[in-house]
C-alpha cells in the first residue's frame, strides 16, 4: 500500500497551485451543508453516461452532448457573500460566473481531467471530509505528481499552469464529502 501512494507522493507543488486551509469557520461549513443538501442534485452527466457525484451547476454548465457551454440556472443569493471572498483571494481581475456543487458519497471520486477551456481560473472549497486532490503532467516519458491533502473548510485554487498544464482527480472518498467549485470565464471580455 505504501509502495501504492509513493505514486502521489510527489514534486513540488505546481505553479499556480495554492492553497487555503480554514477558508470557512465550522459554523459556515454546516451553513453551506445545509444549503447544498437542500438543493436539487442530480447525477453528473457525462454524454450518455452518468457519475456517482451528484452535482447542481450555476451562471454556466457544460452539456458533453452537445459539447458545449449553456446557461444555468442563476448562482443562488445564498452563495454571493462567499463569491466576494472568494474573488478577494483569487484577485482583483476575478469575477466568478460559474458554481458547480457537488455531493460525493463515500467511495466515489472523479478521474483524470481538465476542466473546460471555457473556464480559468478554477477554485474550491472542501466541505465534510477530507480528500486526496491529485495532480499529474507529463513529464519525459512519466508523470510528475503531486498530491494535495484538501481538509475540510479549506481552498484550492488552480490558474496558470496548475490550471492548464496539470490534469487532476480525486480518488474515492473515505466518507461523505461536499465541494464548491467556482469557475471564472477564460474570454473575461463574453463573461
Amino acid at each position: 500500500m505504501s509502495a501504492q501512494l509513493d505514486l502521489f507522493a510527489a514534486s513540488a507543488r505546481p505553479h499556480g497551485l495554492r492553497y487555503q486551509a480554514d477558508f470557512v469557520s465550522p459554523e459556515e461549513e454546516e451553513k453551506l451543508i445545509e444549503r447544498i443538501r437542500a438543493l436539487a442534485l442530480v447525477p453528473f452527466q457525462f454524454g450518455a453516461y452518468e457519475g456517482k457525484r451528484r452535482v447542481a451547476s450555476f451562471g454556466w454548465r457544460y452539456d458533453y452532448s452537445s459539447r458545449r457551454l449553456e446557461t444555468a440556472d442563476a448562482i443562488p443569493a445564498w452563495v454571493a457573500p462567499l463569491i466576494a471572498r472568494i474573488e478577494a483571494f483569487a484577485g482583483p481581475q476575478a469575477a466568478v460566473r460559474q458554481v458547480l456543487c457537488t455531493e460525493y458519497a463515500a467511495g466515489v471520486g472523479i478521474g483524470w481531467h481538465r476542466d473546460k477551456p471555457h473556464f480559468a481560473e478554477i477554485l474550491g472549497l472542501s466541505l465534510a471530509s477530507a480528500c486526496k486532490f491529485r495532480l499529474r503532467r507529463k513529464h519525459g516519458g512519466t508523470w510528475e505528481r503531486f498530491t494535495l491533502e484538501a481538509q475540510p473548510r479549506s481552498l484550492y485554487m488552480m490558474s496558470g499552469e496548475a490550471r492548464h498544464a496539470w490534469e487532476h482527480s480525486i480518488p474515492p472518498v473515505e466518507a461523505l464529502r461536499y465541494s464548491i467549485t467556482f469557475r471564472t470565464m477564460a474570454d473575461r471580455a463574453a463573461a
